[in-house]
């Protein structure tokens, strides 16, 4: 080297001393930090990547928040409904012990009364002072609202519908098979009451239904009105009921559907001439099929006709049907419809009601739209909505009401407790399966991704401190010999003194 005005070497060595110094910088940053990528100019497709995973985090972490919420909001529901079926339960035990009138004093019935109305209004209570955070859970406030309910309908329930904020629902059904009872035909032969073969003689049979059977036993001369009157003496223990109409005597389970039927067991003819016991239509229940009689002069086997359940389609999904009631669920809705008899057997399409709004929400997962929502309605269990149209409502249990312990049916009274019974554990059970089945595996599902979402931001953006103090250590090295380079680098240019004589 002989040139002093330009140190080539040593704007080498800068330059390098300043790489190195800028490596050794970042390694310093990265291990003060504990990320491998503090701004974009690090890695910009890995910051890209990371603020994504970053927010998909967030959102998974909120998700199993609302998670966490709703299963604290369905604890504090359940818990009121297990004491309004405990109280059930003891409404049950007071009406079996009222029944027995004749061994209770009138004392005693007024004191069940009391009782009775005490509990009453202790479901009153609990259903309108359950909440979670002041929201009440179970006095409707939970519940689906809907508007244009059609004549047919005459119950409904809605345990899930997930809609758009500020959209309504038409809930459309179309009955494709209509509801049947089991019914039978019975004859005397033409007329309307029983020829026997002489004044001695019985007209003897046995009837069953889905409830029991019963042996009744009539003499000649009976009508089939009379008949029919005494056979609906029992129909609430054997399940059938009767219809003495022109020349026949129809013989109906009380119920529609495939879990009920009525049979005819002939016992004793009595020498009745004529008489048959005849199917009902498969497309009219009200319909004799007269070529399909089986004589009594004849008849060995039992005869019996089972019923029919609706078939129905409910927003383009086929129903299932029980009795006159169509079921279906599926992540969209899940609900019931019962169609009065009329309703039941009529085959068209009707719209049953509009779902308006309501029902308890939650967002479940980390994106805020309709698949992530899941719905649950919470009926109001106050007494006048425990029960149903058919048999009565629970208030009706009151002092004064038609199921009261005083005057009033104390049959009737167990029926409506059964059916509040059974409104108030099917709503445990849906709400257990929600926590269970939605919530529970929800939770897990989204730990799962939760973690595994932290794993992938992680290894993006995390500091490997075992490469990186590696790195810091043959940063330091480098910047040490960059450090000497330069020096060396700066003295060289003196050597041209020695040319100078100096």
């Amino acid at each position: 080297m002989s040139r002093i005005i330009t140190n080539v070497p040593s704007i080498l060595a800068q330059r390098v001393l300043n790489l190195q110094n800028d490596s050794l910088t970042k390694s310093l940053e990265r291990l003060s930090t504990g990320y491998q990528i503090n701004r974009g100019a690090d890695n910009p497709a890995g910051l890209i990547a990371s603020e994504k995973l970053r927010s998909e985090k967030v959102a998974i972490s909120a998700a199993i928040a609302n998670a966490e919420r709703a299963d604290q909001v369905m604890n504090i529901a359940e818990g009121g409904l297990q004491e309004l079926n405990g109280m059930l339960i003891e409404l049950q035990d007071l009406v079996g012990q009222s029944a027995n009138e004749s061994g209770l004093s009138r004392e005693e019935l007024e004191a069940n009364q009391l009782q009775i109305d005490s509990i009453l209004q202790t479901i009153d209570r609990i259903s309108q002072t359950t909440s979670f955070e002041g929201t009440k859970l179970l006095n409707g406030s939970f519940d689906f609202k809907t508007t244009g309910q059609d004549n047919a309908v005459i119950d409904f329930r809605i345990n899930a519908a997930k809609m758009e904020h500020g959209d309504t629902r038409d809930v459309q059904l179309a009955v494709t098979a209509s509801a049947h009872h089991g019914a039978l035909f019975l004859s005397a032969g033409g007329a309307t009451a029983l020829d026997l073969a002489n004044a001695s003689s019985t007209f003897v049979f046995e009837i069953g239904g889905a409830v029991g059977s019963r042996e009744f036993s009539f003499s000649s001369g009976t009508t089939l009105t009379a008949i029919a009157a005494q056979i609906n003496t029992f129909k609430d223990v054997i399940g059938v009921s009767a219809v003495g109409s022109g020349n026949y005597l129809e013989l109906k389970s009380t119920s529609f559907g495939s879990d009920n039927f009525v049979s005819f067991n002939l016992k004793n003819t009595g020498g009745l001439t004529g008489g048959a016991v005849y199917q009902a239509s498969a497309v009219n229940e009200n319909a004799v099929v007269a070529a399909g009689g089986s004589a009594f002069a004849t008849l060995q086997d039992i005869v019996s006709d089972t019923g029919r359940d609706i078939g129905a389609v409910i927003n383009g999904i086929k129903a299932t049907g029980k009795g006159n009631t169509a079921n279906v669920s599926t992540d969209f809705i899940d609900l019931s419809v019962t169609l009065s008899a009329n309703g039941a057997q009529t085959l068209g399409a009707l719209t049953a009601f509009t779902i308006t709004g309501g029902g308890a929400k939650f967002n479940l997962g980390p994106n805020v739209d309709i698949i992530n929502q899941v719905s649950v309605g919470i009926q109001n269990v106050a007494v006048r909505n425990l029960g149903n149209a058919e048999v009565g409502h629970l208030d009706a249990l009151a002092r004064g009401g038609s199921a009261d312990m005083i005057n009033g049916n104390k049959a009737s009274a167990q029926k409506i407790i059964s059916s509040a019974i059974d409104q108030v554990t099917s709503l445990r059970g849906r709400i257990g399966a929600f926590q269970k089945n939605i919530i529970g595996s929800t939770t897990r599902s989204l730990g799962v991704a939760l973690e595994n979402t932290s794993a992938a931001e992680s290894a993006i953006r995390d500091t490997d401190f075992a490469s990186e103090t590696a790195e810091l250590t043959r940063s330091q090295i480098l910047v040490s010999a960059a450090s000497n380079t330069l020096a060396i680098a700066n003295s060289r240019p003196q050597s041209v003194l020695q040319l100078l004589g100096q």
